[in-house]
């Protein structure tokens, strides 16, 4: 191993090891923030069955096959014991 390649090497295990001491703190907070973004993405994808005015509707209508298998996490999460559309039956 040449030197250039030992000081590359070393750089790069202590930017992991940085990396590692300065997100493990946060990672809970980084997980709850992406479990509310994909809270509020559900909402919106949902929002023309629920009754609410979606101004997105045409371009959300492609995504629902995607989040349909996501659909019970979010629904428990939001405190509906059962699924709230009568043509989605995930329970």
């Amino acid at each position: 191993m040449s030197e250039e390649e030992k000081k590359e090497s070393l750089l790069k295990r202590i930017e992991a090891g940085l990396h590692e001491y300065y997100v493990t703190s946060y990672r809970r907070s980084f997980a709850r923030a992406q479990r509310d973004e994909e809270d509020l993405f559900m909402l919106l994808v949902f929002a023309e069955s629920l009754g609410i005015p979606n101004p997105a509707a045409f371009y959300t209508m492609e995504l629902l096959p995607i989040v349909y298998d996501r659909f019970h996490d979010w629904h428990v999460r939001m405190g509906m014991e059962r699924s709230p559309l009568d043509h989605v039956h995930c329970c």
